[in-house]
């Protein structure tokens, strides 16, 4: 009987190291903070939420950058953010465990689901009874969407990119960086806020900032 026990739990460890680390593939080592397995799961849970289609929003949520964008934004937390935010992307992966998605085989980690499967699976959270699983599924939403709409592409097709124009520099510029950013990306001095601006009317329809055109 021990030895039929300790095969189980050899072969119970082996299924568990295998679920948790295993078969997720190389991750980008130019990104800073999402380990590989955590690259998978944005890159799924990104093309879930915002899937390739047509029209204004092309772009698929993977194809928008949302991955490299999500790192950025953990590399710019606090050490305990970025510890609660990989609690949430390693809950939302194996919580199949407990919430299976539709199917035979729906108790496979998030990134082995099928795209109809991880769309399915999303939207239970989101229309759960559970107050605390609707959060988490809020949780993973607002920062894929932040992500996705960070990209130029998609915000010129929504007629969302802003316009070329020359703002004053104002004391917050000199204290925070750009959204996803660290302190390192703050670009403006104190002599920023001295320089003139020249104050016209904007055209609705006159160049995009450089940033967002097309050949950026």
């Amino acid at each position: 009987m021990s030895l039929l026990w300790t095969f189980l739990g050899i072969a119970f460890a082996g299924w568990a190291v295998a679920r948790l680390f295993l078969g997720y593939g190389a991750g980008d080592p130019a990104l800073r903070q999402l380990a590989s397995r955590e690259q998978a799961f944005v890159r799924a849970a990104a093309d879930a939420v915002f899937p390739s289609g047509g029209g204004a929003l092309a772009l698929s949520g993977s194809e928008a950058g949302a991955v490299a964008h999500v790192d950025r934004y953990v590399d710019s937390l606090s050490p305990r953010s970025r510890v609660l935010i990989r609690l949430l992307f390693f809950l939302l992966e194996h919580a199949t465990l407990v919430f299976p998605a539709p199917g035979w085989d729906g108790i496979r980690r998030f990134t082995k689901l099928s795209p109809a499967q991880r769309v399915a699976v999303l939207d239970a959270w989101q229309r759960s009874p559970l107050a605390v699983r609707r959060t988490v599924f809020q949780s993973l939403r607002a920062i894929v969407t932040m992500a996705y709409f960070a990209n130029a592409t998609v915000l010129r097709g929504m007629g969302l990119a802003p316009l070329e124009m020359e703002s004053p520099v104002i004391d917050a510029d000199l204290l925070y960086p750009p959204i996803g950013r660290p302190k390192s990306a703050i670009r403006f001095t104190p002599a920023d806020r001295e320089r003139t601006i020249v104050r016209a009317p904007l055209d609705p329809h006159g160049p995009l900032d450089p940033a967002y055109r097309e050949n950026a």
